[in-house]
Order: C-alpha cells, then structure tokens, then sequence
C-alpha cells in the first residue's frame, strides 16, 4: 500500500461531496482521490487464503444451528476485531441472536366423509410449525387459486372461513398463452414453491382457514422426503418466541389427486370455483425445538450523514454434511460472499485510517439461514432490522461470485446483475456508470428479467430488502455443476475473477456512500 495518493483527476470519485464541518476537511475532501488505490487493497491472495479457511471441513458445511456454523460466525467476528471495524449494535456485539423452531414432521389426522386420509399417501402437512383442529361439512374448490390483476380466481365468491382446494398450476388460451402473464411465458403462479406459497397468501388474504394444495410433482417429492426425515433432518422457521413461528399461520397441505377424485371425478378439470358438500375433520400436532444461530453486523460510521446506511450482505450459512460424513464446503455458495465483504471492509477502513471515512455509514451484514428460506435477513427485516429500514439507501447483496457459469465458458469476465432496476433508476445508473469506470466487467442481466423462470430475484437475502422497498443488487454467478454440491471447494475458485468482482462491488459502495444526495425510489417494489 503507497502513503501518498495519486492525484489524477480521471479517476475522481464519481460524487465526492463538499463537507461542512470545517474548512480542513473541505479541502480534503475536495482533492481528487485514487480509490483505485484502495480497491487494489481487495486481492486474489487474501480472498483464496481466507476462503480455504472458511471453506474448510473444519467449518463442516456450515449448517444453521450447528457447531461448523457457530465456528463460521466466529471467524467472521475475530477478523472484524482484528480489523478494529466496529460492531453494529451499541451493546458492542457483533452477533445478532436469531432463535429458529427446529420443526419436525408433524402428526396429521385427517378424515374426508368419514374415510381416514393417511399421512404421505393421501395427504401431507407443509405446515410443521402449526398445531390445529378444524372442522366443516363444507370445501371450497377455488380453481387454481390464483389472485393476480390479470386473473382471480377469487372473483365474487366469498372463502371466508372456509377450507379450500386448489391445484397447481395456471391457466392457458386455447393458442397457449397464459393469462396472467398474457404471454407465452408462465408466471410465478406456476414456479415451484414460489407458486405454492403465492396460492397459500392468496388464500390467507381471503381469510381461508385451511388450503388443501393438490400438485402431484410436489406430493411424490414431500412424500419421499418426508419418509426418509429424521429429527437430525429437520426443517426450520423463524421463532416469535412463543413457540410459533412466521412463516406458518395457517395450515397448507398436499392433498392427492386420487383424494380429490374420490371427492368429485370432475373436479380435476374444472376451473370453476364451487362450493363441495363434504364432512371434513383436520388435526395436527407439531414437535419443535428451539435453536440459536446468530448474524453478524459491523459497521465503518459515516463521517457526514452517519444516519444514512449502505447495507452490504452476504450469508454465512451452507448445507451441512451428509449421511455418509462428506462436507459441503460451499465455497461459492456463499463463500466467496463471505470473503468478499471482509475484503471490502478491511479496504473501507483503510481509506477512514486515511482520514477519508465514507460520507455515508457501511453494515456489513452476514446472515444465517439463507439456505433454510432466507430467514436470517427476514429476521433483520421483518423482526428486528438493526437500523431503520427508512434509513436504508441500498443493500448490495453478494451470494456466488466466484465461479463461471457453463453457459458463459469462453466470456469469464462477466456477472449476472439481478435487482438493479426494480426500485432506483439511479442505483441502475451509478451500478453501469461505476463498472465502466473503474472494472469493465460485462454485466448480464439475463436473470434480472421479470419473467425469468428461475425466480433469482426472489432467492437470495437481498429480496428480504426489496420487499420493504429498500433498493438492492443482488451481484452473481450464476449456477453450476458443484451447486449444493460436494464439489463446491475452495480449489475451483476463479481467484482473479472474485478479486475484480469484489473491487466492482467496493467502487459501488463507496460511490452510493459519498455522492451529495442519496438514491431515490422511483419504481414499486413487487
């Protein structure tokens, strides 16, 4: 690192500000400044060494609520305190406490006209949080239980109270074109488990005590599944501290299609909503216990607008090991995240040991969870944010950026950008503006396309943030052979592109840090 800076004025800061404090500072502030110098300080040599640690077996794939994932944390927090970057929180802790309900497969009572349902042959319970007893000599079939301004399926019919049926899926035009999305394209009605818990908001909205959920690709997969859970495999919800949890406030259950058919044959075939004359009693019990992960948080405060936050997010979290004792080190998921941002930090701090401290204040947030629902940044959002949300500028969200997706073999200097647009055309702005300046990385925003059949802009912890209106980047790699596999180690790393990806994301910051005025939002969050 040079002591004395380069003063070019072709690599100016893109907004450095005039201060008000003091006419020493003024002058400081008003020479150009080589933040060249400070990204330089972001190296391939102390991302690989680090990501070796951190993407050790020693870290035992990094499973939330487990000991390799308590070691993670804890290596998060030593290099901050070695670092001297201070903890978030005024209690000088760098970990925020997260309590999970650790949930296991719940015990389900079902009778339909008197006939018993059996548990993962005829029905399944994906609410393992919830403990519940109803019953109604009624159903209410609700289609594809669909409630979008293109298309309801809840139009002039009232559910309240009622247990529903619905099935997967959306409905098509006779020349194949959707009619939510009006195109030929299916929307997030039809994607997955963004479908499936689309249809059950839906049906929470209409005041709907229950929703029997008939889809057969996800009834074979939870059937399979569910059979082979054992307590060691349980899944997870955020807790509300009374043994209740967020994500499950009312029941949702896989019903099968055979099920249906013995209720009304015709019923599979129908878009109609109807009402069904049929006795129906449900009972389930939970078993849960309590677990504790934690996030982490450290801050560099700024030096003129310290209320105002730039949010820089990774997770820490990764799938654990597997029956037979093998170690998922994800090492680009999201290792390379992880890394990143301690990279970034140390070179923020470098440039405030200079006296150039960030106009605005930078968090350094990792988040357990990620891998179990995004539930260590709905936690910070939705529960217990650290700072005001409203005080919130933008929140740049690392997860995979170490690697190169398949399809981009043979054009390596590239990231897929997701989010940029959806909320601020300004961060869009400065994020093309930056890169162009400082990194010439191609930029891809193939995934950022609203109707893109992956739902990236939903799977990461960035969209914690969106939904709140929080403008965000989620910055990655796109997917590869060693996703949520075993060969996601340290040693396939692309160290030179995780390096100049890392600079890119620091220039951002330190951009959206110190122009004169914060971004707007100008554009409505979905």
């Amino acid at each position: 690192m040079k002591n004395i800076f380069i003063l070019v004025s072709t690599l100016f800061c893109l907004s450095c500000g005039t201060p008000k404090e003091s006419s020493t500072v003024k002058e400081a502030k008003t020479t150009p400044i080589d933040i060249i110098e400070f990204g330089s300080t972001i190296t391939q040599d102390e991302l690989k060494d680090m990501l070796y640690v951190y993407a050790s077996d020693a870290f035992e794939g990094r499973e939330t609520g487990e000991p390799g994932h308590e070691k993670a944390v804890n290596y998060i927090k030593d290099f901050y305190s070695s670092k001297s970057i201070a903890p978030l929180q005024s209690s000088g802790d760098y970990f925020q406490e997260v309590t999970f309900q650790q949930l296991f497969v719940p015990k389900v009572s079902t009778t339909i006209n008197g006939t018993t349902l059996k548990t993962f042959d005829d029905i399944i319970s994906l609410s393992p949080a919830m403990s519940a007893s109803m019953s109604s000599d009624e159903l209410f079939y609700v289609g594809y239980g669909i409630d979008d301004p293109n298309y309801s399926d809840f139009n002039n019919i009232n559910v309240k109270g009622k247990i529903l049926i619905a099935k997967a899926g959306e409905p098509q035009s006779d020349d194949g074109v959707f009619l939510v999305s009006g195109t030929k394209e299916k929307s997030k009605w039809s994607n997955g488990r963004q479908g499936r818990r689309s249809k059950q908001d839906a049906a929470k909205r209409m005041g709907a005590k229950a929703l029997l959920f008939v889809d057969n690709a996800a009834f074979k997969y939870y059937s399979y599944a569910y059979r082979q859970r054992s307590e060691n495999n349980a899944s997870i919800g955020l807790s509300l501290g009374d043994g209740s949890t967020v994500k499950d406030d009312m029941p949702f259950m896989l019903l099968s299609e055979s099920v249906l058919s013995s209720i009304d044959s015709n019923l599979m075939q129908s878009n109609i909503p109807q009402s069904i004359k049929a006795d129906i009693s449900l009972n389930q019990k939970n078993k849960s216990t309590a677990i504790v992960s934690n996030n982490v948080a450290s801050i560099i405060r700024g030096s003129e607008f310290p209320n105002e936050y730039i949010i820089i997010s990774a997770h820490s979290d990764h799938v654990g090991v597997n029956g037979d004792g093998e170690v998922y080190n994800g090492a680009d998921d999201d290792g390379s995240g992880s890394v990143a941002i301690l990279e970034i930090a140390e070179a923020f701090k470098i440039a405030e040991s200079r006296g150039l401290a960030p106009r605005r204040s930078i968090i350094f947030l990792h988040v357990t969870g990620e891998e179990k629902g995004l539930l260590g940044s709905q936690y910070y959002t939705d529960i217990e944010p650290l700072v005001p949300l409203a005080n919130t500028v933008a929140n740049l969200n690392i997860d995979m950026i170490g690697r190169i997706d398949p399809k981009r073999e043979g054009k390596r200097n590239y990231l897929y950008l997701i989010g940029s647009d959806k909320l601020s055309s300004e961060l869009h702005t400065i994020s093309e503006t930056v890169n162009q300046k400082y990194s010439n990385i191609e930029f891809d925003y193939t995934f950022n396309d609203d109707n893109d059949p992956n739902r990236f802009y939903y799977r990461s912890d960035h969209y914690n943030f969106a939904k709140n209106n929080v403008p965000i980047i989620f910055y990655f790699n796109g997917t590869h052979e060693d996703y949520h596999q075993i060969g996601d180690t340290p040693d396939k790393i692309e160290y030179d592109l995780l390096e100049n990806r890392s600079r890119l994301i620091f220039y951002t910051a330190w951009e959206l840090a110190n122009r004169e005025e914060r971004i707007k939002v100008d554009k409505t969050s979905k």
